[in-house]
């Protein structure tokens, strides 16, 4: 079980809103959002609503404004928490789409993609076990984006607008 509360201004001030659960639509509770308390749980936040946009990964803790998130505006849409998973971690990333082309697999964090497997653009993955986040540059900086597990045929499937990954990071309770 998760909480998390959302305020419309910094440092937890104006109108607020809890969520316990994944919720695909924010915009009716309030209209921008500046600060966060994560009470419990793992979450990723989007920029807009039904999961999409500029996704954020926060863990337990206090976002008293946007920058703490690393978020790069107040437009907070959807919200979801993440399983906790304390089995193995496994995901193939390839060069092309459709799994094509040079592949390698990871089941360790990776804080540089280009010195393990000499590419930056990854173009499809599969997610074998565990979770992830995916930042678009090296030692978990940039826009994030999270992989349950399945297929991601092309990148646009993991909601990037770009085939760049800088690093990977296995999602776990405590990072």
């Amino acid at each position: 079980m998760g909480k998390i509360i959302f305020y419309e201004d910094k440092n937890f001030r104006g109108r607020s809103h809890e969520c316990s659960s994944e919720c695909p639509d924010l915009s009716s509770y309030f209209s921008r959002c500046n600060s966060i308390r994560v009470e419990s749980g793992n979450w990723v936040i989007y920029e807009h609503p039904n999961f999409r946009g500029h996704q954020y990964f926060l863990r337990r803790g206090e976002y008293p404004d946007v920058q703490q998130w690393m978020g790069y505006n107040d437009s907070i849409k959807s919200c979801r928490l993440t399983p906790e998973h304390h089995g193995s971690n496994r995901i193939r990333i390839y060069e092309r789409e459709n799994f094509g082309g040079q592949m390698v697999e990871f089941s360790e964090d990776c804080p540089n993609v280009f010195e393990q497997f000499q590419y930056n653009d990854i173009y499809s993955c599969n997610v074998f076990e565990g979770h992830w986040i995916f930042y678009d540059e090296p030692n978990y900086r940039g826009h994030q984006y999270y992989l349950r597990p399945g297929e991601y045929r092309k990148y646009t499937d993991w909601g990037a607008i770009s085939p760049r990954v800088g690093s990977i990071r296995r999602l776990r309770e405590k990072y």
